[in-house]
């Protein structure tokens, strides 16, 4: 009997030494995680979100002498009814700061059908009377169309031998991405749903976009005379939010004076205004000096 009773505190005893030792072990574990989380790349993002590269374009803007005025609006990006509109939120698995941000504006991107209405000029045979007599005249009219875009940033994307989401997002100027994270969570806190129908564009990307448009080369999206890949500094906006059209119109009329009344404090605004109403870029930019005439100092940059 005594020796039972012996032979069940040793196992009783070996349990509680195991036991000690995982937790110990968990423990550890822990802090290893964190410790990596703590590491000076995810300190560096979160402490300065807005801190661009070394030659990124967001320093003090000058007046562009080559940049164009854009003509009249041309675009208008609506989204279809069945959009989820609730809130995003950044990945949880992400380990580095940046990666985040990137999947989170890939999700704003995603969730915006790339539908345009755009107008399309139409010449037609009419019949007028002059004078007594029947003849025939051209004339041209304007005509809305639906345009559906969804086929071009992918199509630009293969083209430059890359995933659609390292060519729309990845493209972008790292400072900017940081301002357009802000500036959609503030969005979707505040209940208007952000979607994003255009990142990046390289000079093909632009080549077979739509409407009013800068030159092949000079888009502030991406353009080779503006730096190119990862020196995008343009983004189109809308909101997903409504179940009709007419509704989600609406709401992105709000959410583009949302950003009017509060982009200064994100360091992002809307350069053309109603003439392009969906762009938006950074306020100590070029585009932004060159379009709205005045020089604007991001106090978060």
């Amino acid at each position: 009997m005594g020796l039972v009773r012996g032979s069940q505190w040793v196992v009783w005893g070996g349990l509680a030494v195991l036991l000690y030792a995982g937790l110990a072990n968990h423990g550890r574990d822990v802090k290893v995680a964190l410790a990596r989380l703590d590491g000076p790349d995810v300190r560096a993002t979160l402490a300065g979100p807005d801190a661009a590269p070394a030659g990124s374009d967001l320093s003090a803007a000058r007046l562009d002498p080559d940049v164009r005025d854009a003509g009249p609006v041309e675009k208008i990006a609506l989204a279809k009814p069945e959009i989820d509109v609730t809130p995003l939120k950044a990945a949880d698995e992400c380990v580095l700061a940046q990666d985040c941000v990137d999947q989170y504006l890939w999700l704003v991107y995603e969730r915006a059908p790339k539908m345009d209405t755009i107008k399309v000029k139409e010449r037609i045979k009419v019949t007028a009377k002059t004078k007594g007599k029947t003849r025939t005249v051209i004339k041209t009219v304007t005509k809305l169309v639906d345009e559906d875009f969804t086929w071009k940033d992918p199509k630009a994307a293969q083209k430059a031998g890359m995933s659609s989401k390292d060519y729309v997002i990845g493209g972008m100027d790292r400072g900017f991405k940081a301002r357009l994270y802000r500036l959609f969570r503030a969005l979707d806190d505040a209940g208007l749903a952000p979607g994003m129908t255009s990142g990046f564009r390289d000079d093909y990307r632009q080549s077979i976009a739509s409407g009013n448009k800068a030159a092949t080369d000079s888009s502030y999206h991406g353009g080779s005379r503006r730096g190119g890949y990862g020196h995008g500094l343009a983004a189109d906006v809308v909101s997903v939010k409504g179940a009709t059209r007419s509704e989600r119109w609406l709401s992105t009329e709000i959410l583009w004076k949302w950003i009017d009344a509060h982009g200064n404090e994100f360091g992002i605004g809307r350069p053309y205004l109603n003439k392009d109403p969906p762009h938006i870029g950074p306020i100590d930019g070029k585009e932004y000096a060159a379009h709205r005439r005045v020089k604007v100092k991001y106090a978060g940059g």
